[in-house]
């Protein structure tokens, strides 16, 4: 049976990465947003927190052994500081933990080191295509298998930090499978496009890359020249996005119920007005079933349970709801306030708007 308490270490976790979402995300986000992008500064200072670190055993360079459940409590305590800023100082996640995941253990001692035990850098991945029916199992960009390796061919969108990425790890259909593989640098084919504009999570750089008959080895292969099941990775997608949901819609909830409580119409604080007692009352409902679905799925995910890929999934679902509407009645609670940039509201519907095309952006 698992335990909805955090343990000592998990809450000493969350209380840390509480004070830089209070102190450096949450109050930089406006700016950032309208920069396109949060300073290195900030960045840096998150990934000291070794939220990654922490996930990686210190075979690999790291300073701990992954946990589904601990990973969740980090992601939904930074994304209450901000989205965008969370999905930057977790870039490097999306290349490393699939690699400790189904990597081979050459590429685990290759790359794993080289990431944690340094300085935040721009390692990323690619998964989204342009396609309005996009499936992760079933992608457009083709990898051809050759005599010595593979060529990638195709095209992908919203890749964080594109333009700089030390490696990526992109994937692609081969032979009716989905595979990852392992491009370094900028190799003869690859092209990385302008910065795509979106209507949220602007201060993350997000980047279309085409690929036209890259070349990759056979040991760029993730997990090896025989490849590996991607199930696990993208469980831990879908659960790492809806503990992003809850942490926004969290932020976005108490910013609406405080205001509730201190704005006064018709000498009545409007917290007292039924039809907004009832919409926050919903909004804290559905927050806190999807926060206890979330960290179901995680704990399934942690104790390899059979119907973990199925929780992890509704999870994320329900999170992508939830935060459309927690997030839309925050900016109703606040009336026009809620439509001026002054206040954050609308900023975080924006950004939570985008839950359900941008799944793959964050890896627990």
């Amino acid at each position: 049976m698992y335990s909805f308490v955090p343990d000592e270490d998990q809450k000493m976790l969350i209380e840390v990465i509480n004070r830089y979402a209070a102190n450096d995300l949450r109050p930089k986000a406006r700016d950032a947003d309208e920069a396109l992008g949060f300073s290195a500064q900030v960045i840096h200072k998150g990934w000291e927190l070794g939220v990654l670190q922490a996930s990686i055993p210190e075979e690999y360079g790291g300073f701990g052994d992954r946990s589904a459940v601990t990973g969740v409590l980090a992601i939904e305590e930074m994304a209450y500081g901000d989205l965008a800023g969370t999905l930057a100082v977790m870039t490097p996640g999306l290349f490393a933990l699939p690699i400790l995941l189904v990597g081979s253990e050459e590429q685990k001692q290759k790359y794993l080191p080289e990431i944690v035990e340094a300085d935040w850098q721009p390692y990323t991945a690619a998964l989204i295509e342009p396609s309005f029916d996009f499936d992760p199992r079933e992608l457009r960009l083709k990898a051809e298998e050759t005599t010595d390796g593979y060529l990638l061919s195709g095209k992908k969108i919203n890749v964080p930090f594109a333009d700089q990425a030390s490696a990526m790890l992109v994937y692609a259909n081969l032979e009716g499978k989905t595979q990852g593989f392992i491009v370094e640098g900028r190799p003869a084919g690859m092209e990385v496009g302008e910065p795509h504009k979106l209507l949220g999570i602007n201060a993350l750089p997000n980047f279309p890359v085409t690929f036209n008959n890259v070349w990759v080895s056979r040991v760029q292969r993730l997990g090896g020249p025989d490849g590996h099941a991607f199930e696990p990775i993208f469980a831990s997608m879908h659960v790492a996005m809806a503990a992003a949901a809850v942490g926004l819609s969290r932020a976005a909830f108490e910013y609406a119920r405080d205001y509730a409580k201190e704005r006064e119409a018709f000498g009545v604080k409007i917290a007292q007005k039924q039809a907004i007692a009832f919409m926050l009352a919903e909004m804290a409902t559905e927050i806190e079933a999807i926060r206890l679905l979330t960290w179901e799925a995680a704990w399934m995910i942690d104790h390899q349970k059979e119907d973990a890929n199925k929780e992890a999934y509704l999870a994320l679902t329900g999170a992508t709801d939830m935060a459309m509407m927690v997030t839309d009645r925050a900016v109703q609670i606040l009336g026009g306030y809620g439509y001026i940039r002054e206040y954050p509201v609308e900023m975080w519907m924006r950004n939570g708007r985008g839950f359900p095309m941008l799944n793959g952006l964050l890896l627990v």
